[in-house]
């Protein structure tokens, strides 16, 4: 099978598009030098790095227009997602795709249009590197290789950031890529009024495991729940290690019925099988603890907050457990 089942498959290509955690972030040097030499190499007015989003094109980087975004609707880059190649549109009035798009009707009255996919490892198509002017132009092959080796260079630089996100011993996000996702989250819940949730959980009486078994025993039970974890969940679903031996999942459009049926699957995973050890098999537990978005939430330390009372409650009530707030339906009993 080719990769390109992936030009259909857009929630994966979401998913791919959240785990680099690039939208809705500060403005960083590289992507801005790079869209700066762009513009300045190619002989264009306006140079970006855009990337895809459900409904809208967020700038990464921008040279040459004041803008952060666009609706998706509008957005050339969009289009340029659906295929491997690059997209060259030497005159977009001439376009049946694009004549009457209200960026070429109006300001900034877009005329010629060159972008590059801006592909995952895995096939994914984040958005584009592109470049435009407002005037016709036949953009040549050798303007077309220059733009696709700037295009690497910016996927390039989104992996090793993504890299640098990640914890080494169990693959989950750090604590601070992490943080920075689920505000992205309470942004974007905000702004369309959908659901999202965050549970926290914690190994129980781990410093026993590392008193019994060593840090080398412990180490093992930490990668193992953290495998179980991102196997049971979506691929939208963003699990962080915040802690020692606590972890964060961020679940978006999910309310607190959903997330609590997410903490159970996970309870039951874990409990499922021992975990193997050089001394043999260990039982090992996790205690839980939920939190839905609310109105009343604006940032990602409050909302963690409400989630780790709800779990102090499950290691109060007996562990191997979960508890949220609000509690949509009765608690399961540790088994």
């Amino acid at each position: 099978m080719t990769r390109d089942f992936k030009l259909d498959d857009e929630t994966g290509r979401l998913s791919a598009l959240r785990r680099y955690d690039a939208l809705d972030t500060a403005p960083e040097a590289p992507f801005d030098m790079l869209t700066d030499l762009v513009r300045s190499v190619l002989g264009v007015p306006i140079a970006a790095v855009s990337l895809i989003d459900a409904d809208r094109q967020w700038f990464r980087s921008i040279a040459g227009l004041n803008a952060s975004e666009t609706p998706r609707g509008v957005s050339f880059c969009a289009q340029t997602i659906t295929q491997r190649r690059p997209m060259i549109i030497p005159d977009a009035t001439l376009d049946p795709r694009f004549f009457t798009n209200p960026l070429v009707t109006g300001d900034p009255w877009i005329r010629s249009y060159l972008g590059i996919p801006l592909e995952t490892p895995n096939g994914y198509n984040l958005g584009a590197l592109c470049v435009i002017d407002m005037k016709p132009r036949v953009f040549s092959d050798n303007e077309v290789g220059i733009l696709t080796t700037f295009a690497k260079l910016v996927m390039n630089e989104l992996d090793l950031r993504q890299i640098a996100t990640s914890d080494a011993l169990t693959g989950a996000m750090t604590r601070r890529a992490w943080v920075q996702a689920a505000q992205s989250e309470v942004a974007r819940s905000r702004r369309h009024g959908t659901d999202a949730s965050l549970i926290v959980f914690d190994i129980d009486h781990f410093k026993q495991v590392n008193d019994t078994h060593g840090h080398p025993g412990g180490d093992t039970v930490l990668r193992e729940l953290a495998h179980r974890a991102f196997g049971t969940l979506r691929q939208g679903d963003i699990l962080g290690r915040i802690g020692g031996e606590e972890f964060a999942i961020l679940l978006p459009a999910t309310n607190a019925e959903g997330a609590s049926q997410v903490a159970e699957r996970l309870r039951n995973k874990f409990t499922e099988a021992p975990v193997d050890l050089p001394s043999g098999g260990l039982r090992v537990t996790a205690s839980f603890g939920i939190s839905t978005l609310n109105p009343a939430i604006t940032v990602v330390s409050d909302w963690l907050a409400a989630a780790d009372k709800c779990l102090y409650q499950a290691k109060a009530d007996g562990r191997n457990r979960w508890r949220s707030h609000p509690d949509p339906v009765a608690l399961p009993a540790a088994r």
